[in-house]
C-alpha cells in the first residue's frame, strides 16, 4: 500500500510539472483543482479498501468456533467394517466441545430387527460431548483422524446453525440406506449445503479409474469372507454402478480424502487428517473358509451322483443343494421387493438360485426333463450377466455351487431319458 501511495504521488507531481509547462493562467487552475481532486479520490478509496480489508480479516474468525471432520478406522464387527464419520465443534467462548452423529438409532424402538430387516429402521443425528465420542472408540481400540476446516468465522458459523437445526426433534430423523444416504453421505452434503455452491470437493478417484459400489466394499471385507459372500450374493445390480467422486464418499475413509482437496472460493478448506488415536494394527486376510465350504459341496455331489454305490449320498446333496439355492433365493426376492433397501434390487443371482428349487428338491425327479434344462441354460445367463458387467458375482467361492448344481440338473435328466 505504501509503493502504491508513492507512485501516485510521484505520477501526481509530474502531471502538475506537465501542466504547468502546458497551460497558463485560469486554464492551469482548473487543470490542477482537477488532477487535485482525483488524486484525493484515488487515495480516499485506496485507504478505505485497506480498512474494509484490515477488518474483514478481523471478522474472518470472529465465530470462537472450531469445525472438525472426525473420521474413524475399521472394526471387528460387521457394521464397523467401513468405519464412521462425525462433525465436532468446539465454542471456545461457550466451553463447548461436541460432536454431531448421524449414526446413532433407538435399539429400543418397537418391532426393531424386523424395521431393520426392512430397511425402515430411522437413523438420526445426535448430539453429545466429544469426549465420550472419543471414549467409545478408545475402547474398540479404532483409530480417530481429525481434519480442521480453515474456513471464516461466517463459514463455521453456517456449519453450526445447519447442524443444531437438523438436530431438533423434527428434523433429526432419517431413513438410513448404506449406501445412498448413511452417517457419511448425510456430513458430505453438510459441508455442500452449508457452505453454498462456491464449495468443492477434491477429486478422489484416480484419474481414468472406474470402481463400482460393489467392487470398493469387497476391498473392506478382505478379512471377512463369510460377511463379503453373503453380502454379495443378497446385494442386487444397482450397487455394480461405476461412482463418482461424490458417490464414493459414503464411506468415510474418501469422505476424509474428498475434504482435504476441497475448496472454498478457491481456497483450501482442510489439509491432511492428523491422528488422535491409534488404532489397532492391520490384520492379514485369513483362511478362506467359504472357498473351501463349496469346494467340500462340490466334491460330496459328485462323489453322490457318480461313484457307484454312492446313490444314498448322491440324493442326500442333490436334495440338500437344490434346498438351499432355493431358500437363499427366496430370500433374495424377499429383500427386492419386501424391503427399502435400494441395494437389493434389481439381484439376478436369483437365476442360478431358483427360488422354486425348494419343491423340486423333495419332488419326484421323473419329468423334470425341462425344468433341469431351463436351470442349466439360467446359470449360463447368470454367467452371462457377471461377464457383461451387469452385476458382479463372488465367482471365487460361488463357482462350485453353480457347476454342483449344472451336475444335479445333469443327473436329471440323464434319470429321465433312461426311464423314458
Amino acid at each position: 500500500m505504501l509503493c502504491l501511495m508513492v507512485v501516485l504521488k510521484t505520477l501526481y507531481n509530474i502531471s502538475i510539472l506537465l501542466t504547468k509547462a502546458t497551460f497558463s493562467g485560469s486554464l492551469f487552475c482548473y487543470f490542477y483543482s482537477m488532477l487535485k481532486r482525483l488524486f484525493s479520490l484515488f487515495v480516499t478509496i485506496l485507504l478505505l479498501a485497506n480498512t474494509l480489508k484490515a477488518q474483514d480479516s478481523v471478522r474472518a474468525d470472529d465465530s470462537h468456533l472450531q469445525v472438525s471432520l472426525i473420521t474413524c478406522g475399521t472394526g471387528d464387527e460387521i457394521y464397523e467394517t467401513f468405519g464412521h464419520t462425525a462433525i465436532r465443534i468446539v465454542d471456545s467462548v461457550a466451553g463447548t466441545d461436541v460432536v454431531y452423529n448421524y449414526g446413532t438409532f433407538d435399539g429400543y424402538t418397537e418391532n426393531f430387527e424386523m424395521k431393520f430387516m426392512q430397511g425402515k429402521l430411522l437413523y438420526y443425528v445426535s448430539c453429545y460431548p466429544y469426549v465420550i465420542f472419543q471414549q467409545e472408540y478408545a475402547a474398540y481400540h479404532r483409530s480417530v483422524e481429525e481434519q480442521v476446516l480453515h474456513i471464516s468465522g461466517a463459514s463455521k458459523m453456517s456449519i453450526d446453525s445447519y447442524l443444531k437445526n437438523n438436530a431438533l426433534e423434527q428434523n433429526k430423523y432419517y431413513k438410513y440406506d448404506f449406501f445412498f444416504d448413511n452417517c457419511a453421505t448425510r456430513i458430505r452434503d453438510v459441508f455442500r449445503y452449508a457452505l453454498g455452491v462456491k464449495f468443492k470437493y477434491g477429486k478422489v478417484l484416480p484419474e481414468g479409474k472406474k470402481i463400482t459400489y460393489r467392487q470398493i466394499i469387497n476391498q473392506y471385507f478382505y478379512r471377512t469372507h463369510g460377511e463379503r459372500v453373503g453380502v454379495n450374493l443378497l446385494l442386487g445390480s444397482r450397487i455394480d454402478k461405476v461412482m463418482t467422486d461424490l458417490d464414493i464418499m459414503f464411506l468415510p475413509d474418501y469422505l476424509r480424502d474428498g475434504l482435504a482437496g476441497a475448496t472454498l472460493k478457491g481456497k483450501p478448506v482442510a489439509g491432511k487428517a492428523q491422528l488422535v488415536l491409534a488404532g489397532s494394527p492391520y490384520k492379514p486376510a485369513g483362511f478362506n473358509w467359504v472357498l473351501a465350504l463349496t469346494i467340500g459341496l462340490l466334491l460330496l455331489t459328485a462323489i453322490g451322483l457318480f461313484v457307484p454305490n454312492m446313490q444314498v449320498l448322491g440324493r442326500v446333496m442333490s436334495g440338500f443343494m437344490l434346498f438351499i439355492t432355493g431358500l437363499l433365493g427366496l430370500l433374495m426376492l424377499v429383500m427386492w421387493f419386501a424391503t427399502d433397501h435400494q441395494g437389493c434390487q434389481n439381484n439376478y443371482n436369483v437365476l442360478w438360485a431358483l427360488p422354486t428349487n425348494i419343491f423340486i428338491a423333495f419332488a419326484v425327479k421323473r419329468n423334470k426333463n425341462r425344468y433341469a434344462i431351463v436351470g442349466i441354460a439360467l446359470i449360463f445367463v447368470s454367467l452371462l450377466v457377471h461377464i457383461l458387467g451387469i452385476q458382479e458375482q463372488a465367482l471365487l467361492e460361488m463357482s462350485p455351487v453353480l457347476l454342483s448344481l449344472i451336475l444335479i440338473y445333469l443327473h436329471i435328466i440323464r434319470i429321465n431319458r433312461a426311464k423314458a
